[in-house]
């Protein structure tokens, strides 16, 4: 399995995770839990692939990764916790998936012959549009849109140093993996810092 399809696949099961974690702090039951898992983990790959004309879009045929989906859900809910400890966990599965799906956006965006300036783009889009659908769903105010946090910059921040590193000689799989780190390691370090952006 190449690296970039691991990535993609492992996003697919960490955003899930998020989406089903979230029906669960929402107290929705399993059905409700598939269709956070299943916005969370879709939604943001189907907006870019829209929008950079990929058809059929990413998830469409492809069993595994709604195997995933399904899997994270039930092992979501075979699981009793209390609450805010499914919020701590939400919180960094969150930041897992999303440097997960930027990574991939980006390269998926690339190999769609898309220029590096949008790739970026699609790929803070892929990352993030799945958990604004699910936010919205839970009639709760979306992640990508509050104050006080650092989510869609983290993913930008991270896209653009991949997109830096490879320019350079060094092996893709390692730049890949650098951008999944760096946008997890800003997304955690801004939300234990208090990190924001100036008020418009």
């Amino acid at each position: 399995m190449r690296f970039l399809t691991f990535i993609t696949y492992a996003g697919t099961f960490v955003f899930a995770l998020t989406g089903a974690l979230k029906a669960r702090t929402t107290k929705m039951d399993v059905f409700g839990g598939l269709v956070l898992a299943f916005a969370t983990a879709y939604g943001g790959g189907t907006i870019r692939d829209l929008l950079i004309g990929i058809r059929p879009v990413n998830w469409v045929n492809d069993y595994i990764a709604l195997a995933l989906v399904v899997g994270a859900t039930g092992i979501t809910f075979l699981f009793r916790n209390n609450i805010n400890r499914f919020k701590r966990t939400l919180f960094f599965t969150d930041a897992v998936g999303l440097g997960l799906f930027t990574a991939s956006g980006i390269e998926t965006s690339l190999h769609a012959g898309i220029n590096e300036g949008y790739a970026l783009i699609m790929g803070v889009i892929s990352a993030t549009f799945g958990g604004l659908i699910a936010d919205i769903l839970c009639n709760a105010v979306p992640n990508l849109l509050k104050r006080g946090e650092l989510y869609a910059t983290a993913c930008a921040l991270g896209g653009m140093v991949y997109l830096l590193l490879k320019q350079v000689p060094i092996n893709n799989n390692l730049d890949l993996f650098l951008c999944v780190v760096l946008v997890v390691g800003t997304r955690i370090y801004s939300k234990r810092k208090r990190l924001a952006l100036p008020e418009i």
